[in-house]
This record gives C-alpha cells, structure tokens and sequence, in this order.
C-alpha cells in the first residue's frame, strides 16, 4: 500500500509541476518551460544515481553505463527494467519501455460532448496542450536520464518519442 502512495504522489507532483511551468509561469514560452522542467529532471536524476557514484566506479564504457540505466537504475524507479535497448555502436542508444508508467495514464483525444461551432477553437486549443503534455512530461524523464548518466561520468543529450503512448522512446546521444 505504501508504494501506491508513494507512486500516485510522484504521478501528481509531476502533473502539476508541468501544469505550473506549461499554464502560469511560462504560458507563453513553452521551449522555456521544457527547459526549466528538464532542469529539475536533471537534478532528481543525478541525486537519485548518487548512492550508485559512491558503490561503483565511474563508467568508462558507455555501453556498461547505458546498460546500468536500463537495468538498475529503472528497475529502482519504475520496478522494471527497459523492454528492449538498441544502439548503433557510435553512441546513439535507444530506450524503449512499452508501458512507460509516468504517461501510462495520459490520452492525446481528449473527449468533448458539445459540437457548438462556437468551442471549435477551445477545442482545437484543448487538443493542442493534450498533445503537447506527455511530451511536457518526457522533460523531465529525459532530464532524470541525463542527469544520473552525468553523474556516471556520461555526457549526453537526452530526447524522447510518444508517438504510440503509452509506449516511450528515449534517445540518447552520447557527447563527445
């Protein structure tokens, strides 16, 4: 029971740090919204891989350090490991989890009972933010990626794919 609540917390921590960074504080800026929401991604993802940095050595292989990410690192979050891992051996990897748990709940239709030509344009606004919101989400994920790998010696950029929700794919490119 204790692990629910702990998850259903996080699920709307999360909800509503991206409802504030996307609808009150940058409303109009949403790249700037990404980024802040990102940054705090970074941050909770180099503090979650902490205790990892003081049991291990640094990586110095970036496939062992993508590989821990899939395995341990995930597995502490989300009680799972990746569905599948591919790389083409120049330092792009891609994460696929085919349920992933922080937009498992999302939907990009969002139902409206009312045809008035006069909410077409609310709607059409609607449906807009209800497409951009997993990905508003996927920054702070891709920020959380980023910041442990960082914090395992890796730099990287980190994005992310939606397109089948609620599978997701993570994309990180390895920085030179």
């Amino acid at each position: 029971m204790g692990r629910e609540v702990s998850e259903s917390c996080v699920d709307s921590l999360l909800t509503e740090m991206v409802s504030m960074y996307c609808n009150r504080l940058y409303a109009n800026k949403p790249e700037l919204a990404a980024s802040r929401i990102d940054a705090i991604g970074y941050q909770v993802g180099h503090q979650l891989s902490e205790r990892y940095t003081m049991e291990r050595p640094r990586f110095t292989d970036h496939l062992d350090a993508i590989k821990f990410i899939c395995k341990d690192f995930w597995s502490e979050l989300f009680k799972k490991q990746i569905d599948n891992l591919k790389t083409n051996h120049r330092g792009t990897f891609v994460l696929q989890d085919n349920r992933f748990r922080w937009v498992s709940r999302m939907s990009l239709d969002p139902s409206s009972e009312n045809g008035d030509l006069s909410q077409e344009n609310s709607e059409a606004a609607d449906e807009s933010k209800a497409a951009q919101e997993p990905n508003m989400h996927l920054h702070f994920s891709c920020g959380v990626i980023k910041g442990a790998l960082h914090n395992l010696g890796i730099a990287c950029a980190v994005s992310a794919d939606t397109s089948q929700l609620p599978a997701c794919s993570f994309v990180v490119r390895i920085k030179p």
